[in-house]
């Protein structure tokens, strides 16, 4: 059947059909894919955020679907459907969804043993080791914040700066369309840091920068470039 979205009685016929195949599909069919839609479909059609989050709780804990643990994470931390605001058990549903692949669950369980407002202990070896698996699924943000902890180092820690494994990481974080990595490749390129000098190539990343800085529909922080040697 064809549905006419420009209309409100086949608009609503076709949201109810949409809610009948994910439930077919989750509970009989057992596919957790379909589980993980009609978590999304309870959260952002129905606004049941308690469905929600027990449909995200079985698909992770039960069919381990990472995506499912991310945003089960996400209920965890922020005391969403129901559930108690609980650090502990959200990292260790990110840390999942990340060991599943999924990789904003691996940018989420390293920024829970960094950040100042997470209740985890510090570990900034461990969270190093999520944004690398991070990254490694190709995570721009992942791959950024690693270069950003070899760029000065972590005191207290056994992460020392490496301007080598910096460029390394800033390189694949601006492949991967990370505007502030391209323009710290520039500043590398300029300066010869981790990289041998190149100054066609530090113009190069500098343009790219900006035109990424263009493309952008948010407004954010304006990237500075140094005029100096």
């Amino acid at each position: 059947m064809a549905y006419n979205l420009k209309d409100e009685a086949d608009t609503k016929e076709y949201i109810e059909n949409l809610g009948t195949e994910y439930r077919f599909g989750c509970y009989h069919e057992k596919k957790p894919d379909v589980c993980h839609l009609l978590g999304d479909f309870m959260e952002a059609i129905k606004q049941d955020y308690e469905k929600a989050g027990k449909l995200y709780k079985v698909n992770c804990e039960d069919f381990n679907w990472g995506h499912s643990c991310f945003k089960l994470g996400n209920y965890l931390f922020t005391g969403k459907g129901n559930f108690k605001p609980d650090h502990v058990k959200a990292t260790e549903s990110f840390d999942k969804g990340c060991e599943l692949g999924f990789s904003d669950a691996c940018l989420h369980a390293g920024l829970m043993r960094t950040s100042k407002i997470s209740q985890v202990p510090r570990n900034h070896e461990l969270a190093r080791d999520k944004f690398d698996h991070g990254c490694s699924l190709n995570n721009a943000q992942c791959c950024f914040y690693i270069s950003g902890m070899f760029l000065a180092g972590i005191e207290n820690s056994n992460i020392e700066k490496d301007m080598e494994k910096a460029f390394t990481y800033s390189k694949k974080a601006c492949e991967l369309g990370n505007v502030y990595a391209c323009a710290n490749l520039s500043q590398m390129y300029k300066k010869g840091d981790g990289v041998q000098k190149d100054q066609e190539k530090a113009e190069q990343y500098r343009k790219i920068a900006l035109e990424m800085q263009d493309q952008l529909t948010k407004p954010f922080r304006s990237i500075s470039f140094e005029e100096g040697g």
